[in-house]
């Protein structure tokens, strides 16, 4: 299967807060979006690697995803090394995307900034027709480098390159956070948990206020910021907000 956008995170749950509003607009648009999520948040505080699989399942299904994997790498001990490199440029070949979304090139969680420089060097890498992969099926896989990488922003508040209006897609996003009841703060969610930093209603305040920053930034009410190493082109000034 080919996709437009190939989202690649760190953990379930990752995506959902930095673009889901921007993952359903592009679903809303037609566009082939799918999901990679590198390691299943069997380190997390609340839930386990089962409860995390179902949550992320249902996420998927309310964003409008064509597919979501996940590469089992070690949550907290995964490495940019050949192992994991070979792991992510697989994907990218066997997905074509022309556009990959990736973690925050800086965050608190260092998972986040480590899987950002994994996905940089693997879209660069992937690109390259003297590396070797193969696809599941064992059949050699072609080159393929996608056209944009643009990187999300997660806890840290980073200065983005370009903002996406989601003004229209803010409830999707928000109901997609909330499929993981075991992370973040929901009315059947179980109380009984151990309470961290993001499973309180602050945390949804919070995940309101940055989407209203970024949106205010550009005039809308919502909106998801992007990095992009270099300064994304306009052919149009008139298309611009």
């Amino acid at each position: 299967m080919k996709l437009d956008i190939l989202v690649l995170s760190a953990h379930p749950d990752d995506a959902e807060l930095g673009c889901g509003g921007t993952i359903a607009l592009h679903v809303a648009l037609g566009k082939a979006v799918g999901m990679v999520d590198f390691t299943r948040g069997e380190l997390g505080t609340r839930g386990n690697a089962h409860t995390r699989e179902q949550e992320a399942q249902a996420a998927a299904q309310i964003l409008g995803l064509k597919l979501r994997q996940n590469l089992e790498m070690a949550d907290g001990f995964f490495e940019i090394n050949r192992e994991h490199k070979m792991q992510v440029i697989e994907v990218i070949r066997r997905f074509r995307p022309e556009i990959v979304l990736g973690a925050a090139p800086l965050d608190r969680h260092p998972d986040h900034s480590r899987a950002a420089e994994l996905i940089r060097q693997a879209c660069f890498l992937a690109g390259l027709s003297k590396i070797i992969t193969y696809d599941p099926d064992g059949y050699e896989q072609s080159a393929w480098r996608p056209r944009h990488l643009f990187h999300f922003i997660q806890d840290y508040s980073l200065n983005p390159s370009f903002v996406v209006d989601i003004s229209a897609y803010w409830d999707i996003k928000l109901e997609a956070v909330q499929a993981f009841k075991t992370q973040f703060y929901h009315p059947e969610a179980d109380m009984e948990a151990p309470q961290t930093p993001i499973s309180s209603p602050d945390f949804i305040h919070f995940l309101e206020g940055r989407a209203r920053e970024m949106g205010r930034m550009i005039g809308t009410t919502y909106g998801e910021g992007f990095i992009k190493a270099s300064p994304p082109g306009v052919r149009d000034l008139f298309q611009l907000l």
